[in-house]
């Protein structure tokens, strides 16, 4: 292997070359695209860009090489592009063809088109990395928001509750429910009588709001004679709620089957006869009613 001053020499020998004609100078591509006056110039380097943007590509396929490198050949292949876009315009711009139209189109390894946002693409491994999928991530649609007519299409007579009596079971528990509080209230009125008594409070002290339900002693009285009747009847009281839960309480006269074939067969029968029979005949059908009473 040579050593660092034979390297030297011999990159300096064929520098010296190049300067005498022996070895022409590499070309550079121009910093700016509107430095370029020659639209052949200018498919030869935006032909170049495109091999360096297709080298950067299948180097960032490799999900090894690590976030920091996988980033910086992403951005790297981005700024590409862009100068791949600038020298399109400039090739346009001398007379050539329309790139952006007649090009094809950036895709990935699955054959679909590179994602990107805001005009900054991902590409290779570059997709998978952290903060990258999130953004591609499609988010689940809003559920549609109801109309004020569907809103209103379910609501009936039960979302007001004006059926609920009629199950059989609220009727008897609001009346039990009721005894309980009128027994709460007689016992406590009691209380301040049997104090009143003893003296330890006074008649005004025990004068309140319960004094306008139990202004005397008669309804105490009343309410004891009820608790006995009840108590006396309990066994048909329980057989009456019992079936209060298993019948709905129709609250208008509900016609039997036999009722209603009868009007239907009555319906039919009128239906016939005046398609079929004449004005006199029912003239005379209906006097003949009238005189047997039917």
């Amino acid at each position: 292997m040579a050593r660092n001053s034979e390297k030297a020499m011999t990159t300096l020998a064929r520098w010296r070359a190049s300067q005498v004609g022996g070895i022409k100078e590499k070309d550079r591509r121009p910093y700016l695209a509107s430095d370029c006056d020659n639209l052949q110039e200018s498919e030869k380097w935006r032909r170049q860009i495109i091999g360096e943007i297709s080298r950067k590509v299948a180097q960032i396929q490799n999900a090894g090489l690590g976030e920091f490198k996988l980033r910086d050949l992403n951005d790297e292949i981005n700024k590409l592009l862009r100068e791949k876009g600038h020298w399109e315009d400039r090739i346009l711009e001398l007379g050539g063809p329309d790139y952006r139209k007649i090009g094809p189109k950036m895709l990935d390894s699955d054959g679909k088109e590179v994602p990107g946002n805001k005009g900054y693409k991902y590409f290779g491994a570059a997709k998978d990395l952290p903060g990258v999928r999130e953004l591609f991530e499609q988010e689940p649609p809003a559920p549609p928001r109801k109309t004020r007519a569907e809103l209103m299409k379910y609501i009936d007579a039960d979302y007001y509750g004006l059926r609920d009596e009629d199950d059989g079971i609220i009727v008897p528990l609001e009346i039990e429910a009721e005894k309980k509080a009128i027994r709460a209230k007689v016992k406590e009125w009691k209380e301040k009588k049997s104090r009143v008594k003893t003296g330890e409070i006074t008649e005004e002290e025990a004068h309140g709001k319960e004094e306008e339900l139990f202004s005397s002693a008669d309804l105490a009285e009343n309410f004891e004679d009820d608790v006995a009747s009840e108590t006396q009847t309990s066994s048909t009281t329980d057989v009456t709620i019992h079936e209060l839960e298993k019948h709905f309480i129709a609250h208008v006269p509900v016609p039997s089957q036999k009722e209603i074939e009868e009007a239907l067969i009555h319906r039919k029968k009128m239906e016939l006869m005046q398609r079929y029979a004449s004005d006199s005949l029912q003239g005379e059908e209906e006097e003949a009613r009238e005189m047997v009473g039917v």
